[in-house]
Order: C-alpha cells, then sequence, then structure tokens
C-alpha cells in the first residue's frame, strides 16, 4: 500500500495522533500505512497530512486524520471483522478500517463520489472494501449483522436500521446532533440493550437520507 510520503504518514502519527491520546496499535498502524495523499484532490495534495479537513467535491469533506483515528479507535475493530461505513467520502476512512483487517461494506449516497472513492481505494491498493451507491440511513442488511457500523456524517437521530443491523457485543459509532454541531456518540450492543457513551463536540456534513435529514431542510 505504501506509495511514499512515508516519512509524513510517521510524523503526522506521532505528532497529531499518539500525542493526543490516541493508543490503539492496530489504529496507529492503520494510519501510518494509508497514504492519505491518494484519497485527496491533487490541487490540496501537499496539504493532505494536515490536520484538518478538506474539499474532495459535491460539497463532501475528508476528515482531518485525528478525527478518523478517534473514530476508529472508538470502533475497537478487530481481525476479521464486518464493518459497515455509511458515507465513502474520499475513502480514507473505509481505507483505514480495511488496515485494521477487516471487510468493509462503505455505503455512499453520490455516484459521482462513490465512483472516485473507488478508483481512489484501487490508486491505494486496498482489496477488502466494498462500495455500494444506496441510502445508507437504511442500512444494508446483505451483509449483516455487522460487527462495528461506522457514519461518517452528522445524523440527528441513530437511524433504526443500523441499529437493528448491528451485531451482539458490536459497536457503532457517529456524530450525532443538528446540522451545525454533534456530539460524538459510541453504541454498544448488548441483546436487545444498546449502551451509549458520548465523546465530545464534532462537526460533520449532514447525513441526507430517509432516517437522516432531507436535502431541502437548512442550517
Amino acid at each position: 500500500m505504501d506509495t511514499s510520503r512515508a516519512a509524513e504518514r510517521e510524523e503526522m502519527v506521532e505528532r497529531q495522533i499518539g500525542a493526543r491520546g490516541i493508543t490503539n496499535s492496530r489504529v496507529l498502524h492503520a494510519m501510518r500505512t494509508v497514504p492519505r495523499h491518494v484519497f485527496v484532490p491533487e490541487s490540496h495534495s501537499r496539504e493532505a497530512y494536515e490536520d484538518y479537513p478538506l474539499p474532495i467535491g459535491n460539497g463532501q469533506t475528508i476528515s482531518q486524520p485525528y478525527i478518523v483515528a478517534v473514530m476508529t479507535e472508538l470502533l475497537s475493530p478487530e481481525i476479521g471483522d464486518t464493518i459497515l461505513e455509511i458515507g465513502t467520502g474520499s475513502g480514507y476512512q473505509a481505507a483505514v478500517l480495511a488496515a485494521c483487517n477487516t471487510t468493509v461494506i462503505s455505503i455512499e449516497r453520490i455516484p459521482q463520489v462513490a465512483e472516485q472513492a473507488v478508483k481512489n481505494l484501487a490508486a491505494a491498493d486496498v482489496t477488502n472494501v466494498r462500495v455500494i451507491v444506496t441510502d445508507g440511513t437504511l442500512g444494508y442488511s446483505d451483509e449483516g449483522p455487522y460487527n462495528g457500523i461506522l457514519i461518517t456524517a452528522g445524523t440527528p437521530e441513530i437511524p433504526k436500521p443500523l441499529l437493528d443491523e448491528l451485531a451482539d457485543g458490536g459497536r457503532l459509532v457517529a456524530p450525532v446532533g443538528d446540522r451545525a454541531i454533534q456530539d460524538l456518540v459510541r453504541v454498544k450492543r448488548e441483546g436487545e440493550t444498546y449502551h451509549t457513551q458520548q465523546y465530545g463536540a464534532v462537526r460533520f456534513v449532514p447525513l441526507i437520507g430517509t432516517y437522516g435529514w432531507r436535502n431541502e431542510e437548512k442550517w
């Protein structure tokens, strides 16, 4: 997967991620491994390893590296897990999950964004991610139940279809709140009980869909 700029990735992990409390060795390895510059537009390539989000077109962004690391650590991916990602975007978060030795089913609602993500994943030689174009708020039962579900856009509440597709013992991580700001939430399922914890304020683009926000709704 290494397509150069490894020294920049190492510095990113050391200064932006490890120094800020991320300790999961699988997550740190994934962040060192995945070439973020492959997943950003050429016009922003020089900024690829800076710790802030970048635009990728169609009103979407690639999250800052630290937030990707935080969400991945909260998801606690284990080797062999099947992960459902809602909101493929650039494909970077999916690639990080895949580098944790998981199988990733990634849902994207915008065909052009999904098409570019597939190209990015291929350029990074990621083979264990499947990108599907559909309404992610409806879930994707074909490959469920899932050991982990990651929502990469702000949702007013966690869509019930996604809770239903979470395996017993599975974890779900999502930004939940209004369209301006959200709380980062982790849910763990134990039988029919869902345990929820909050991890602070974040800001994501809105999750559009049947169980998310409507396109016509304003900020």
